[in-house]
């Protein structure tokens, strides 16, 4: 029996520090936990399929809470049926004791798992569905009072007209034209395009 972790963070910028604090206390090993830094809204993530691949029959998947796991509830409602019925793999919930696939394996502890897996994982996409509109509502909102989004755009300087022609003749490369205009690359070809 081996004993793997779980961290999942929606981006790069949130730490998993909290995450990682529980499953090291609960005896996960480091080497053995798998970090994305990625929404909830799939399980479309790297180390959590790096994760499966590792998971054999009698291994424990720890993990701090459900919404750690996902955010989609038919998805989750799979992946647990994937880990722990065709991996035969338990999974321990740390925030949920009654999601301990290691105990009460008998009927009885089966359903209630299963009612507590469901309303958790319902729970965890309804938050993302009203984080969702949230954002969209702040956007608009935003955008009703001019904000702009994305990066500000960059004017040509003055003497792009003429290193264009001299481009287009050949004289230069891109990337020298771009070294020339003090920019990158990719900006002086937009400027072209335009």
């Amino acid at each position: 029996m081996q004993l793997y972790g779980y961290i999942r963070v929606s981006t790069k910028d949130q730490h998993s520090d909290r995450q990682l604090h529980a499953l090291t206390e609960a005896c996960v090993p480091e080497k053995k936990i798998f970090t994305d830094k990625l929404s909830g809204k799939d399980f479309e993530r790297p180390q959590y399929k790096k994760l499966l691949r590792k998971l054999k029959s009698g291994d424990r998947l720890i993990i701090k809470s459900i919404d750690r796991l996902g955010r989609n509830y038919k998805e989750i409602v799979e992946q647990w049926q994937i880990i722990t019925k065709e991996l035969q793999a338990d999974i321990i919930v740390l925030d949920m004791p009654l999601l301990d696939t290691t105990i009460n394996r008998d009927l009885l502890g089966t359903l209630i798992s299963d009612i507590v897996l469901q309303i958790l994982s319902f729970v965890a996409q309804n938050e993302r569905e009203i984080m969702l509109t949230r954002q969209a509502e702040g956007i608009a909102e935003a955008k009703k009072r001019g904000v702009k989004f994305g990066r500000p755009k960059i004017k040509p300087p003055p003497d792009f007209a003429e290193i264009k022609k001299d481009y287009q003749a050949k004289k230069f490369s891109s990337r020298r034209a771009a070294e020339l205009l003090k920019t990158s690359q990719s900006t002086f070809l937009r400027w072209l395009r335009k």
